[in-house]
């Protein structure tokens, strides 16, 4: 079936200018050098070139399965152009006949949305499978941030066992750069990978609120790396373009719709045979999508659940910084009713990375993430390490935690959905970048077989099914709903363990199971439940599969079953508002854009959200993007402040009545991480 997605840019276009000038010469029909041409240098040469591109692409037949079309998202819109056959300079519409619709499209073999791990692993497949077999595939990639990796955060300790899998030469780099050669040799060689600091220790802590207890760690980290993300995906982007895909940051995808029913007016287009997936957590398209075939269903899977990260990358003073230092944490701030935890993570020159992950299926609408993340940053185990740091920078992303029993059939006519679109995380090892970057290589070579081998895209699923990546998830699948079903598994668990251990007392209330009363601490149910049964007694064998609790925007209470949080007031050192938060997130957005973020019914926040909830939207957005105002009448009214928005989509997954609905804003909007 043919589709259709619009892609909105901004006016400044992306930073990669080999592929930039390949997207110029291609619209223009020519047969430009890419190598020696340079992208347009600002918002008015970007347009002007757009504006001869209208008249002088050549016509050509659209054979691809789906079709994009790049939409101008700056103040002088694609309206304002050059039209077909007009004169340049006179403002006009773009033609809307169908000669004129072909004439203003491309057309390639994968078109992938979303540079990130698992769409640029896809990318670099695609184009080593074309070597192997001695052919050539057309490989364009659109990303809406700005530029490759800025819309890329992440804990990060990377486990390189997909990388090794695709690029092994990458370990070569390390080691030709870390060797002192004359500068003009090292500067001929292509950029080492930014994968140096070996994990070199590896602690897991209980916090109270005064004090740290050391577990043995369930975690192994042995061979893996602290890395910054957003760097690493920069790397990839650099080693795609070598192998000759096409590159183009600052085009968000915003429409998905059905050719049949509708053409794309005043566009650009951009046509795939073959198109994936890959734009992260809670990708807009990505839900449309499997909402639309029953993605889900196909495969009888969950909803999905998820957390909410905050992170902030600091710089200390070169006595505390131990390179490879990795700390993970559960316990305080959050109470015991709250699943999460906090990682601290010693990176490359004087920099750590600390970050505070919150299930949000929490249950108090009064809690709020951003505030519980400050608190963390006062603890006493804590505290010393940032003491006399400044901080680099903040962000915040959700992540799908839902694991295995809420992967969708990930295949629809004429494209995949892959990596955190569809939902590929480790819980218990708190990773999902080398499973990304693995559902990516898979779909490519699915890809490549499609469209050269007359094979079909489903075997992307049967090979997904059988590889690492399932095995691996298979045995992770119980963490997080063992939280979900917190009381259930703790009853299960004393009557079985009692029979053969001196287990703390348990009191149990006659009237219903969901009113026991536990005499022993948080601290031992916990990491009982939690990490005991799955990393000790079955190691991921466990003979049951445990299903998730509901939905998260289910599980927020009203608000008179709890009594208002109140938090203590930053103190500019180490605690900071959210205004300043967000400066450091580098978050721009045009302020004359429509708003990208949209009340399903915009009665709902005044209605339903304020009187029984509270306005839960200004707690758990960590950029402050919602807040109730006063109108003249004294009435409290949601304002949204759009372009604060960081594109965590806590919003669209945790509002009560499912009322927001995320939308792409303009390309290259958003946040500017550099070494998140």
């Amino acid at each position: 079936m043919n589709s259709l997605a619009s892609f909105r840019p901004k006016s400044r276009i992306g930073t990669t200018s080999s592929s930039s000038s390949s997207f110029y010469a291609r619209l223009l029909g020519s047969s430009i050098d890419a190598s020696r041409t340079r992208s347009p240098a600002n918002a008015s040469d970007s347009l002007a070139v757009l504006s001869r591109c209208s008249s002088l692409v050549p016509a050509r037949t659209l054979t691809g399965s789906s079709l994009f079309g790049f939409r101008n998202g700056s103040s002088a819109s694609l309206s304002n152009l050059t039209g077909c056959g007009g004169n340049q300079g006179v403002a006009r519409r773009f033609c809307s006949d169908a000669a004129a619709a072909e004439r203003e499209s491309m057309e390639y073999d994968v078109v992938i949305v979303g540079a990130g791990p698992a769409g640029l692993s896809a990318a670099i497949r695609l184009k080593q499978l074309c070597g192997e077999k001695g052919v050539d595939l057309s490989v364009c990639i659109v990303e809406k941030g700005a530029e490759v990796g800025a819309h890329i955060i992440s804990g990060n300790v990377f486990e390189p066992r997909a990388l090794d899998e695709l690029l092994p030469e990458w370990k070569k780099e390390e080691v030709i750069s870390s060797t002192h050669f004359p500068v003009d040799f090292m500067n001929s060689l292509p950029i080492d990978a930014p994968i140096s600091v070996s994990v070199s220790s590896d602690k897991f802590w209980f916090l109270k609120k005064d004090r740290a207890f050391s577990l043995p760690s369930p975690f192994d980290n042995k061979n893996n790396y602290v890395i910054s993300l957003s760097q690493l995906v920069r790397w990839l982007g650099s080693k795609a373009e070598e192998y000759g895909v096409e590159i183009y940051p600052g085009f968000a995808a915003s429409e998905w719709i059905d050719l049949l029913s509708m053409l794309l007016y005043e566009a650009i287009k951009l046509a795939g045979r073959v198109t994936l997936f890959a734009e992260g957590c809670r990708g807009s398209l990505s839900e449309k999508i499997i909402k639309k075939y029953n993605l889900r269903e196909k495969r009888n899977a969950q909803h999905q659940t998820y957390a909410l990260g905050i992170k902030e990358v600091w710089e200390i003073d070169e006595s505390k910084h131990q390179p490879g230092a990795v700390i993970h944490t559960l316990g305080w701030p959050l109470d015991q009713k709250t699943y999460g935890g906090s990682f601290l993570y010693h990176m490359s020159e004087r920099q750590v990375a600390i970050c505070l992950v919150v299930a949000l299926n929490y249950k108090n609408p009064y809690l709020s993430p951003y505030d519980e993340f400050q608190k963390l940053k006062h603890h006493p185990a804590i505290k010393p390490i940032l003491e006399d740091g400044t901080v680099v920078q903040y962000g915040a992303r959700t992540l799908n935690e839902g694991g295995i029993q809420s992967i969708p059939y990930p295949v629809f006519p004429g494209g995949a959905i892959i990596g955190c679109s569809a939902g590929f995380l480790n819980v218990p090892k708190i990773k999902g970048t080398h499973t990304a970057m693995k559902s990516g290589m898979l779909a490519a070579e699915a890809a490549f077989g499609t469209l050269l081998e007359g094979s079909n895209l489903d075997s992307y699923w049967t090979t997904l099914q059988n590889s690492w990546v399932w095995e691996e998830l298979h045995k992770a699948r119980n963490y997080r709903p063992v939280s979900e079903n917190f009381t259930a598994v703790l009853f299960f668990l004393h009557l079985i363990m009692g029979l053969f251990l001196e287990w703390p007392s348990v009191q149990y209330n006659s009237k219903s199971l969901a009113s026991i009363k536990f005499s022993f601490t948080w601290i031992h149910s916990h990491i009982l439940i939690s990490f005991l049964p799955n990393s000790y007694l079955f190691r991921g064998k466990s003979p049951f599969t445990l299903k998730h609790g509901k939905p998260d925007h289910e599980a927020t209470n009203v608000a008179r079953s709890h009594s208002p949080i109140e938090y203590p007031k930053p103190d500019g050192v180490l605690s900071f508002d959210v205004p300043t938060s967000l400066h450091r997130s580098n978050t721009n957005h045009d302020h004359d854009q429509p708003a990208h973020l949209k009340l399903r019914d915009p009665e709902i926040p005044t209605k339903v959200n304020l009187p029984e909830y509270d306005g839960p939207e200004s707690r758990y957005c960590p950029a402050r993007v919602y807040e109730y105002v006063p109108e003249e009448s004294g009435q409290l009214k949601l304002q949204i402040n759009a372009q604060n928005c960081l594109h965590c989509k806590a919003c669209d997954i945790k509002d009560p009545k499912q009322n927001i609905e995320w939308t792409v804003p303009e390309g290259g909007g958003g946040p500017g991480y550099s070494v998140m």
